[in-house]
């Protein structure tokens, strides 16, 4: 039987599965699924497709969220990198480790697809995220992309921080402050030893504070 050849479309959303399991899908509601605990929903997604819908529900949002933080692309670029996401995720049910949160799981396949894509378009010639040096000079005009009302949003002066930091910065203060993992949680998504997850949120946290003061804009962690 081949696997994942036909797509499932949910809110203009795309979840891969095999012929045989969209024939016979019906997606559970969501009453059930918030009775059920993610390692719940793993366990029945096994043995029923139709619960597999649950984990997508459940995370989608903040996926995409973490997604927009770490990189700079489009929506719909961002929707394709938590598709394939979800297409590993599924296929892998079997090999999640029994030691590790099924919420650090699942972010760290996406935080692993995400950067697999960058490197991908890096490679490919195709980068579309243009270095910040090229896009505004903070030094010249550090309001430069804060003008206007939809700036003035709270979520949008914080990305235009973030996306002024390193990868690296960006990635342990969203999965710390936005997302409130814990620093073990967050070694688990990075594989890195929680005494450097430490310390590239310390560094990153300075970083933030000092862009936050050059810019004028109030924040605090």
């Amino acid at each position: 039987m081949a696997i994942f050849p036909t797509t499932l479309t949910r809110r203009n959303k795309s979840i891969i599965f095999t012929q045989h399991e969209q024939e016979k899908l019906m997606l559970v509601p969501q009453s059930i699924c918030k009775r059920l605990s993610d390692a719940e929903i793993l366990r029945k997604s096994i043995e029923e497709v139709d619960y597999f819908s649950c984990l997508y529900d459940r995370y989608e949002e903040k996926l995409l969220r973490y997604i927009h933080r770490i990189a700079r692309i489009s929506d719909s670029e961002a929707e394709d990198i938590l598709q394939d996401a979800f297409v590993k995720i599924w296929k892998n049910l079997y090999a999640i480790d029994p030691e590790l949160k099924v919420s650090s799981w699942v972010f760290r396949i996406v935080h692993n697809e995400t950067v697999s894509w960058l490197r991908r378009q890096t490679s490919y010639g195709k980068d579309r995220n243009v270095p910040l040096k090229e896009t505004f000079d903070t030094a010249a005009e550090p309001n430069l992309l804060l003008e206007g009302e939809e700036s003035q949003r709270p979520e949008r002066r914080i990305q235009f921080l973030l996306e002024q930091l390193p990868q690296v910065s960006r990635e342990v203060l969203a999965l710390k402050f936005f997302e409130e993992m814990s620093y073990a949680e967050i070694s688990d998504v990075l594989k890195i030893p929680e005494g450097t997850v430490a310390t590239r949120i310390n560094r990153a946290k300075k970083a933030f504070a000092e862009l936050a003061a050059k810019n004028k804009i109030s924040f605090e962690f």
